[in-house]
């Protein structure tokens, strides 16, 4: 599987280099260039890019608790800081990896194929992949129905449709209905005039 990236960088000089030398690479593909980190949780979603290469100083003081919102949201999403200046060691605890401006394009090419390697390693398939039941319930939730519509279509309890739902989550990193819902239509699990309006 490819990775998809998205790069969050201000300078488009910094942005079109970093691109250039991605883009050449096996098994990488940029989906996605920002200027600024605006919507940036739902450009993720999208996207669905599992990699995601940022400036800090575009988060400013917000740093630590964006990026910990990020690996909330995504649990599989690689977040690589891009530093182009000087930058406190405190703002980038929560990231995965570092490229500095000064690095070479091969340094940049071994940073980022380790992380894929790492991530690849880390990924296990079955915890990835949603049980048809668990699709079942997907739909019902993207289609606008609560527990207990989705309990009584399914002839199942309530609790049971609770722990579908818990690990929907865990397998997708996906929280909220709406996002739920984006990922459904993405997949083709339903069609766009199926969703709760």
């Amino acid at each position: 599987m490819s990775n998809r990236v998205i790069i969050c960088e201000a300078s488009e000089i910094i942005t079109n280099g970093l691109h250039e030398i991605i883009q050449g690479m096996a098994g990488f593909d940029v989906v996605m260039r920002l200027d600024s980190p605006e919507n940036l949780s739902e450009k993720l979603l999208v996207s669905d890019a599992n990699i995601l290469i940022i400036n800090p100083l575009l988060l400013g003081f917000n740093c630590q608790s964006m990026v910990s919102q990020w690996v909330k949201e995504n649990p599989q999403l690689v977040r690589i800081a891009l530093v182009t200046v000087y930058t406190d060691e405190s703002a980038l605890k929560g990231f995965d990896g570092i490229i500095g401006i000064n690095d070479s394009k091969l340094k940049i090419i071994n940073k980022l194929n380790q992380i894929a390697q790492s991530t690849d390693k880390n990924e296990k398939p079955d915890d990835v992949e949603l049980s048809k039941r668990e699709i079942d319930v997907l739909v019902a939730v993207a289609k606008g129905l609560m527990n207990k519509e989705i309990a009584d279509q399914m002839n199942i309890s309530i609790h049971t449709v609770i722990s579908h739902r818990k690990n929907i989550t865990r397998k997708t990193g996906i929280k909220s209905v709406s996002g739920l819902t984006v990922y459904a239509l993405l997949n083709n699990l339903i069609d766009e005039n199926e969703v709760y309006k």
